[in-house]
């Protein structure tokens, strides 16, 4: 085997060269990339670097310019390199070390790493760069770590009376420490002392646009004023007003913000629901029921919001992908997919998956939804799902919202009197249908149950737990997912739209989102819900259900009458 022998350049760039289009080519790449920089062959490293490796290759590839005479290139890309907040591999230290020493190097940039290593709280990385910094500087240092590790330091008007841009960034630091515990007080200090220190338009920015996120995550009405105080705003801040104007509910400030958005962005299915919606409570029907229905052909959770309102059907948009004579046998003799082929026939599940995601990556659109089809005929529902979205094609509905596990889901559903169509819409937003799926959490198959709670639901069905591995079987999988939804519908007084954001993010946050006093419409709790993983995941499932009820050929589900309006105590 030709990784037996990385010594012999020869051997090892013939097979690069003869193979470079199968999935072996960069694995066999970059293990020989490491040999060369063990042994400090830094010619061939630089002639054989390909880019798009991971840091500790690149910071290699800078050294073998620095020592094959590119010294000047070598250093000034060390500077990007070394800007981070996260440590950097051993590979990088003789980079760093020459770089350290360069005329390119100065305090100031110990002082902006030593700020983004205590952004990502990586203490190891700062002492380090604490101890790059001279006597006098380190005091300042030790300032800010007591300011961080303290922000009610911020309170103390003594430490506040230099005028010098240190001081100020540092009191900035502690008043954004500050909002996460107590943001009432930070809001005071900031707004009391601010125009007394030395404070570039950067900072000041930075620490509005931090307290007024913590203001919306608190549901607080403040947080639209302390957004239009950001000078400089991005599309994030522009979107947040919009969404902060929506918690105040004023419908004049909802249109400015939604007019202050790039004209491509506003046309975008949510900001031209908002507009509709603001058009309509500004008393300007005529112009909503426009956009309204132009935005009810779109196959979306705010398209079918918009249907709603006119009071019409949802419209699908189904065009599946067709697939002429021919194009599946032309895909299927290529190299790369004779090979996933091959993986199949041998049973060898996860190796025929890894070669399918290197032989699509050359493919274009056209060949993408046909290799989508491909996967849709072996069954593989999220490798076709992702393979069509790869594409760029959202309308195959049938690829896209596969219907499996039916029988499953309508027993269950019938037993926790739920509509199958959520069920299917929670399974399609949780893994895609797939019975393997297993998150970064330890969240496990198709309703990507954690085992703690399905061992909970397991106890109250009076079923024996035989641990966390029962997850991937299907029928359990749906059978407790269901229980739980079940429980939590219960919970929330049977409002899927607060259920569902518990299956997400946990039914105790979303408790603590309900409004304390007054009304609120759902559209406007959904849409101001302070995580976006949990909005996007509440609009999607709702959506993904009302589709499924076009698949299973029902139509019980109108999202109107899942958006009960929430009132306050």
């Amino acid at each position: 085997m030709v990784k037996k022998h990385l010594q012999k350049t020869g051997k090892v760039a013939d097979f690069l060269s003869r193979y470079e289009k199968t999935r072996y080519a960069p694995l066999l790449r970059a293990k020989w990339l490491d040999y060369l920089a063990k042994h400090g062959r830094w010619k061939e490293y630089a002639k054989y670097y390909q880019g798009g490796e991971n840091a500790a290759r690149e910071c290699h590839y800078l050294w073998a310019l620095h020592e094959t005479g590119d010294k000047q290139k070598a250093l000034g890309e060390a500077q990007r390199l070394w800007l981070t907040g996260v440590s950097q591999p051993q590979a990088c230290d003789a980079l760093f070390a020459e770089f350290m020493q360069s005329p390119m190097f100065g305090s100031d940039l110990i002082w902006q790493r030593f700020e983004l290593a205590i952004d990502q709280e990586n203490w190891p990385l700062v002492e380090y760069l604490r101890r790059l910094l001279d006597k006098t500087a380190q005091k300042t240092a030790d300032f800010w770590l007591q300011v961080y590790k303290n922000p009610y330091l911020a309170k103390d008007s003594g430490l506040w009376v230099s005028n010098d841009a240190m001081t100020g960034r540092i009191f900035a630091e502690g008043v954004a420490r500050l909002a996460l515990s107590d943001v009432g007080m930070a809001l005071q200090l900031w707004d009391g002392r601010k125009q007394y220190l030395s404070l570039d338009d950067k900072v000041i920015d930075k620490v509005d646009k931090k307290l007024a996120f913590v203001l919306f995550s608190h549901r607080d009405h403040r947080a639209y004023q302390r957004l239009q105080q950001v000078r400089m705003p991005d599309d994030k801040v522009r979107e947040a007003k919009i969404r902060a104007a929506l918690l105040e509910q004023n419908w004049q400030h909802v249109n400015e913000a939604l007019i202050s958005l790039p004209w491509a962005v506003q046309q975008e299915p949510a900001w031209q629901y908002w507009r509709g919606r603001a058009l309509t409570m500004m008393g300007r029907v005529q112009e909503a029921q426009t956009i309204y229905q132009k935005l009810s052909d779109d196959r979306s959770f705010y398209g079918f919001l918009a249907a709603d309102k006119l009071g019409s059907g949802y419209t699908i948009g189904d065009k599946p992908v067709l697939v002429a004579d021919g194009q599946f046998e032309a895909l299927l003799k290529q190299p790369g997919f004779r090979a996933i082929e091959e993986w199949r026939l041998l049973g060898r599940d996860l190796e025929a998956r890894r070669q399918w995601w290197f032989a699509i990556e050359s493919l274009d659109k056209e060949r993408l939804m046909i290799a989508a089809k491909l996967a849709q005929q072996w069954q593989w529902d999220q490798v076709a799902i992702m393979t069509l979205v790869k594409a760029g094609y959202w309308d195959d509905v049938a690829l896209r919202f596969p219907l499996r596990y039916v029988d499953d889901v309508r027993r269950n559903a019938t037993r926790q009197n739920l509509d199958p169509a959520i069920i299917l819409g929670l399974m399609r937003q949780e893994s895609m249908l797939d019975s393997k799926a297993l998150s970064a959490v330890g969240a496990k198959g198709l309703m990507q149950m954690m085992p703690a709670t399905a061992e909970q639901v397991a106890n109250k069905l009076d079923e024996n737990w035989l641990g966390d591995q029962q997850l991937f079987m299907p029928a359990v999988n749906i059978r407790y997912g269901s229980y739980y939804f079940a429980e939590l519908l219960q919970r929330f007084d049977g409002h899927a739209a607060l259920a569902i954001a518990a299956y997400n993010a946990g039914p105790n946050r979303v408790a603590k989102w309900l409004p304390v006093n007054g009304h609120v419409p759902a559209d406007i709790w959904i849409e101001t819900i302070p995580y976006k993983e949990t909005r996007k995941y509440v609009t999607s499932v709702l959506s993904y259900a009302i589709i499924y009820q076009h698949r299973l050929q029902t139509n019980g589900l109108k999202l109107k009458n899942m958006l009960a309006e929430l009132s306050g105590n």
